[in-house]
């Protein structure tokens, strides 16, 4: 079982240089997990209940006064959440060759607060509960992989994630502060993704691993289709689909003390024609820093570290070009597990 805390420090700016900046208090996002799996000879399974992630900024009202000339000061947010609650299977074929499928249970969940982009009239349907929004859907996916030891030094492995089957999220909340609405976010799926990867022994200390993602995002957030019942808007998001390639290394500086580092870096998927502020997913690069400790009677404790520099993007949309935003991150995670005997 295990939590971890992740920390964005986003920034929008108006009017292009030299223009009013604004931060995002949206600071602070705490992720728990918990799994339990049972080996049983060559099989394995379980369950495991994990927050996925998410994205999401929050603005005061001084950031809407400047958008709309003074005419609205309220604030603007976004908090998208997404829960896994999962039910793996592994089979081991022989010495050399596992197999595994997983089924996914997803919940996902939205808070809104924002303009529209359309009408101008200010939508607002957020809570203040930081583990659930006030639009919710639910849904079903699935995994499926494989892991090959070459020698028992290399293994290569290969996975595939589905993209999820979720309802849509619906919720109720009001129009400029006063007329009551119910409000729906049609379709918005987790993306299919496809990973290949190598972990390789170098000796009894040394341990590299490498993997290759793809997100294929272009089929998910194509737009993003939000509005009041009835009169659903399909705001155009038009993402790329995004590889990403990481890199790990493991040095057990004793047999039951390790070290651990990590790169990945995955492009921008998010074009500059549509870069939303309620959306600030441009984050390329993370480096890690982490440590495993063997305490010895099944117990197991480990954390880490991670760090995104800073992005920056500007807007060059006939609706954006006044637009540029500044993402980077810090996290960390501490993960404590316990092996029955």
């Amino acid at each position: 079982m295990g939590f971890s805390v992740l920390s964005p420090d986003v920034n929008a700016q108006l009017g292009g240089a030299g223009g009013q900046s604004f931060h995002s208090s949206g600071e602070s996002y705490v992720m728990p997990s918990i799994s339990l799996i049972r080996k049983d000879g060559a099989f394995a399974y379980g369950f495991g209940i994990s927050a996925q992630g998410g994205m999401g900024a929050e603005y005061d009202g001084a950031f809407t006064a400047a958008l709309t000339g003074g005419a609205l000061n309220l604030p603007q947010r976004s908090e998208l959440g997404f829960l896994r609650i999962m039910f793996p299977l592994a089979y081991e074929v022989n010495d050399a060759l596992s197999i595994a499928a997983q089924i996914d249970y997803g919940r996902e969940t939205i808070d809104l607060q924002m303009l529209d982009p359309t009408t101008m009239s200010y939508m607002d349907v957020s809570d203040d509960n930081n583990f659930n929004g006030k639009m919710n859907g639910t849904g079903w996916g699935f995994n499926l992989g494989i892991h090959y030891k070459v020698n028992e030094d290399f293994a290569l492995g290969a996975a595939y994630h589905s993209q999820t089957s979720l309802s849509d999220l619906t919720g109720h909340g009001t129009i400029n502060m006063s007329i009551p609405a119910d409000f729906r976010v049609v379709d918005m799926q987790w993306p299919a993704t496809y990973t290949i990867g190598m972990a390789w022994d170098i000796n009894e200390q040394w341990m590299l691993a490498a993997d290759i993602k793809q997100l294929m995002w272009s089929t998910t957030m194509q737009n993003f289709n939000f509005g009041v019942e009835g009169n659903i808007q399909s705001m155009p998001m038009n993402w790329s689909d995004q590889t990403v390639f990481m890199l790990g290394t493991q040095y057990k500086i004793t047999p039951t003390f390790a070290l651990r580092a990590g790169f990945n870096y995955g492009k921008n998927p998010v074009p500059s024609d549509t870069l939303n502020y309620l959306f600030p997913a441009i984050s390329e690069t993370h480096y890690t820093l982490g440590l495993g400790w063997d305490m010895g009677g099944g117990h197991t404790l480990s954390g880490s570290i991670v760090y995104a520099p800073n992005v920056e993007q500007s807007g060059t949309g006939m609706t954006n070009s006044g637009l540029s935003m500044s993402h980077s991150q810090f996290g960390w995670d501490m993960n404590y597990n316990y092996s029955f005997k």
